[in-house]
Formats: C-alpha cells, sequence, structure tokens
C-alpha cells in the first residue's frame, strides 16, 4: 500500500468543534493520572536509554495510581541504532507504567518497503539505509537498480525478528487521555479527532501547523522539527531533531502542568 500526497487534503468548512475547543492553558490530565510523552527517536538509542532513567525516577517521585509512557513513533531511520531502539522498547519492564508506542510515517515507510520496494524506494533517501546498516545490510546509493532494492528488502525482511516484525504491526495510529490527544504527526483540521485518517496521523505538516483553532483537545505531536518544544495555544510539539541536535525531548504532562523533562 502507499499514502496519496498530504497536499491531497482539502480544508472544508470551520467545524463546530472548534467553537467550544480546548486551549492549552485550560488542559488538564486526570488527577490520578500524568504522562510522560517521548518525541522522534530516529535510532538515537544512547539517547534513549539515559532519558528513561530520568523518567522511571521521576515517575517515583510523583506517585501517581496510573502513569503513561508514550512514544510518538519514528522509532527508527536515520540515526544509527533502530534495531537498538525497538529492543529497548520492547524489552521495557515497568509493571506499574502504561507503555503507549504509536505508529510513525518511518515505521509505515519501513514496512511498505519490506511489502513492496521498488514502489516504496522512496524509504531509502530519507533515512531507511541507516536502518538496513543497523540490521546488518549494506547498501550503496551508487547501486539503485531496482535488482539491489529488491535485495536490500528481501535481507530486511529476514533479518528483522519476528518480535521486531510484532513491535511494528502493533503500533497504534493515536492515544488520548485526558484533554490531550497524541499522535505521531497532527491531525486534519477539516475532521474531529475521531474521524481521522492514517495519512494524516503520520504524515501531516503544513495544514496542520498552519491551524490556530482549537480542537477537541490538545494535540500531542512530533513529525515536524524544532530547535525547542513548541507550545502552542492548540498543540504542543516535541520532535527536537534527537537524530542531530542530540537532544531527545520528554514531555510531562501532570494536572495542569505541562513540563519538559
Amino acid at each position: 500500500m502507499s499514502f496519496p500526497s498530504i497536499s491531497k487534503l482539502r480544508r472544508k468548512r470551520k467545524p463546530d468543534f472548534e467553537e467550544s475547543g480546548v486551549l492549552l492553558e485550560n488542559a488538564v490530565m486526570p488527577n490520578d493520572r500524568c504522562a510522560y510523552v517521548v518525541g522522534d527517536i530516529h535510532g538515537r538509542n544512547d539517547l534513549l536509554l539515559p532519558l528513561l532513567d530520568r523518567i522511571v525516577e521521576d515517575a517515583a517521585h510523583r506517585s501517581k495510581p496510573h502513569t503513561d509512557l508514550i512514544f510518538l513513533g519514528d522509532y527508527v531511520d536515520r540515526g544509527g541504532m533502530s534495531k537498538e531502539v525497538i529492543d529497548t522498547i520492547i524489552d521495557l519492564n515497568l509493571p506499574d507504567i502504561n507503555i503507549v508506542t504509536l505508529n510513525g510515517n518511518h515505521e509505515a515507510s519501513m514496512l511498505m518497503f519490506m511489502e513492496d520496494p521498488i514502489r516504496n524506494r522512496r524509504w531509502l533517501h530519507y533515512g531507511g539505509e541507516a536502518t538496513l546498516r543497523s540490521y546488518g545490510i549494506e547498501f550503496s546509493f551508487g547501486e539503485v537498480e531496482e535488482e539491489n532494492i529488491q535485495s536490500a528488502a528481501t535481507a530486511l525482511s529476514k533479518a528483522v525478528p519476528d518480535r521486531h516484525k510484532k513491535f511494528l504491526n502493533s503500533l497504534v495510529d493515536s492515544y488520548s487521555v485526558g484533554d490531550y490527544f497524541f499522535v505521531h504527526a497532527g491531525v486534519d483540521p477539516s475532521l474531529s479527532l475521531k474521524d481521522q485518517k492514517p495519512r494524516a496521523l503520520y504524515w501531516i505538516r503544513d495544514e496542520f501547523l498552519a491551524h490556530e483553532d482549537a480542537y477537541e483537545k490538545i494535540v500531542v505531536h512530533g513529525h515536524s522539527i524544532s530547535k525547542t518544544p513548541e507550545f502552542k495555544s492548540n498543540r504542543i510539539g516535541i520532535d527536537t531533531g534527537a537524530f542531530y541536535s542530540n537532544t531527545l525531548t520528554c514531555l510531562v504532562l501532570d494536572g495542569n502542568s505541562k513540563e519538559i523533562l
């Protein structure tokens, strides 16, 4: 399968939910719950491991009955340790924490490449070659003939452990708790949150970033890189470009508080 261009999403009439949406300053978590939200990791297991230690330590001090650890997707590509990142998340042993793993456009693209490599060869150009290397597969952009691309996909399918495939196929499109809606890329502003389509949740950028009206909930997302976390009236963006900036961001939501760990 392949996703149509996000530019095909069209703005419709102003939805009714914008008249009574939630603004960031008023957004709250349930009293008995807090959430830790991790932005795009992109193969930086060296940043993920110490961040997880800090999350566990911070959660112990808050002592909430219910704690969510939410990963916003894009675990693979660009950085050099995609395989190790997936291993780390799968192996997490946090019995008191609810772990939520969202699907990102890079995971979706990786699966599509293994399914139909020729049609989805673009994955190689926006970080996929780093994922190939992390699974022990060498690929040169000087050898982009269809035969070599097909061989790389076949080798990747064999090299990816079954538990990694199970992980990639079990990722969820979105998650919601309190006044927050968590997703990888963003949402189509013309649709209510319950009516969103995967192509927008994984890929949308400009239409979502430019939208200033309220949604039913505050949208917490990654996908679009910013130097520092973005706190807007209707959204929070926490992709700080870990693969090149060395900064992997975690947002902590507790009551009315919105903090960066």
